[in-house]
């Protein structure tokens, strides 16, 4: 386990959101509103074993690279009920998507985790993972859409992939010079730089249209790029975690006010 925050756990339940990723599973504990604990785990059975420490009010669990019927399977040991986040969960904003079904769920808590933090205002939200997406949610918390692009390794493992001579290069430590001397810097530079130059031009075009547009950045590579794009920049690293949290506490909510006893 790894670790983020390391305050004690309260006494009280508390939500557990669970972002369940290609190699990992990422956590958030919240009290209400209010993050508390962040962690990630290398696999189910590790989580399980925290949750010893601490009881739990209600759950919900994301993944874009698992079904729900796995999600099920690989949870199994938590013994009691849970929420997936799938295409029929209520959420708290609305889709005008083509295709809601095919919207990813990460795309979708960090679409509700960008109005929990900035409601009634239009949001670009820019997320630097495996892919590079960029949507937009209006100030009616309506989803409009976005963009999808390869992300920073996928653009390197495919100049290597698709070609026979270019070789597979990581990103660099120090930021790339824009002319490069020699082949794997060359690549260097253009992937990096590339993507700046991407993201800049992605902000600049809504910025025209939205001159208020609330810019946010997250994802496991956002941090590289932060101090490289036009300000303002609202930097989350843990935006996913805390759509997953409204989402959640959206579908309490709503399955209270719906029991008998709130009607009599």
């Amino acid at each position: 386990m790894q670790t983020d925050t390391h305050p004690a756990y309260p006494s009280t339940a508390l939500n557990l959101v669970v972002d369940w990723g290609n190699s990992s599973l990422k956590t958030g504990w919240f009290d209400g509103e209010k993050l508390v604990k962040t962690a990630r785990y290398d696999t189910p059975d590790a989580l399980l074993a925290e949750l010893v420490h601490q009881s739990v009010a209600h759950i919900i669990v994301s993944s874009t690279s698992r079904p729900a019927d796995e999600i099920q399977t690989g949870l199994t040991g938590l013994q009691r009920k849970f929420m997936v986040l799938d295409g029929q969960t209520a959420l708290p904003i609305r889709k005008a998507y083509d295709t809601p079904h095919t919207l990813g769920a990460d795309r979708v808590a960090a679409a509700v985790g960008a109005v929990a933090l900035h409601p009634g205002r239009d949001c670009l939200v820019l997320d630097l993972g495996t892919c590079l997406t960029a949507d937009l949610i209006d100030q009616d918390a309506v989803f409009q859409g976005g963009m999808i692009s390869p992300g920073l390794r996928m653009r390197f493992r495919a100049m290597h992939e698709q070609t026979a001579r270019l070789p597979l290069v990581e990103a660099p430590v120090e930021w790339p010079e824009l002319i490069a001397k020699n082949t794997k810097a060359a690549m260097q530079s253009g992937v990096v730089n590339g993507l700046t130059f991407e993201l800049n031009g992605i902000i600049e075009a809504y910025r025209t249209e939205r001159p208020e547009i609330v810019v946010l950045l997250c994802g496991g590579d956002g941090p590289a790029f932060e101090s490289r794009l036009k300000p303002p920049i609202f930097a989350v690293p843990n935006l996913v975690l805390i759509g997953l949290n409204r989402i959640l506490r959206y579908n309490v909510d709503n399955l209270q006010a719906n029991t008998p006893d709130n009607h009599t």
